[in-house]
């Protein structure tokens, strides 16, 4: 995992860089927000750990920039002796992740440092992007350049099915032995309907012939031409 530092008293600094090391962090560091906002734009970085009270910019325009200009989702967790209510809110307001007051335990920062790399690393991995189209696999929602496709949960459970296989044919009775209740008996031609359902609601959108219906096999989604 790689980690900015960013705060302006050297021998924390040295510190806390010294331990992170130690436990097998690749680390970055700077003393002063400009410089670790330069790191930040140049680099990519698994978390950030930010102090609030620096020369110059702070921790909070750092973190307001990040998140307002550059639309960065990086982790930050803010370390301050700051230990006010308000100011532990305006922190989390304006995007940080979490907020650890000083003193602290070197070893607690390292515990949160690595729970935010996890819950990041899911909320990645729930993400599944193809073309103009995104699925959130947490949210179960669908969208297209950003606008949310208006599809019902079994339109998006059989949509899924397909659009985290690409190219892969799905029979209609596969699609219903993974989307329908054990026992179901539905009708023929009810995967069919529903297809045309989600079809329709993507060309409202302005996506065509994304499903493709393969004779006598099934179903698959296309992908588009700029994927991989």
């Amino acid at each position: 995992m790689k980690l900015l530092i960013v705060e302006d008293e050297k021998r924390l600094l040295d510190n806390v860089v010294s331990f992170f090391e130690r436990s097998g962090f690749l680390v970055d560091a700077s003393q002063n927000a400009e410089e670790g906002l330069d790191l930040a734009l140049e680099r990519s970085y698994d978390c950030i750990v930010l102090d609030v009270l620096l020369p110059g910019m702070n921790g909070y325009e750092f973190c307001r920039f990040l998140r307002e200009e550059m639309k960065s989702d990086v982790p930050i967790i803010i370390i301050t002796a700051l230990g006010e209510v308000d100011s532990r809110i305006e922190g989390l307001e304006i995007g940080a992740d979490d907020y650890v007051p000083k003193p602290f335990d070197l070893r607690e920062l390292e515990a949160r440092v690595r729970a935010l790399v996890r819950r990041n690393q899911l909320k990645i991995e729930s993400i599944v992007q193809s073309g103009p189209l995104r699925y959130d696999s947490r949210k179960q929602v669908f969208t297209c350049s950003g606008g949310r496709l208006d599809l019902t949960s079994r339109e998006v459970s059989i949509f899924a099915l397909l659009f985290r296989n690409p190219g892969t044919v799905f029979s209609r009775e596969e699609i219903t032995d993974k989307i329908w209740e054990t026992g179901f008996e539905p009708r023929s031609n009810i995967v069919d309907v529903y297809i045309n359902y989600i079809r329709r609601k993507l060309e409202s959108a302005g996506m065509y012939d994304v499903i493709e219906t393969v004779p006598g096999k099934g179903y698959r989604f296309r992908g588009f031409a700029d994927d991989g």
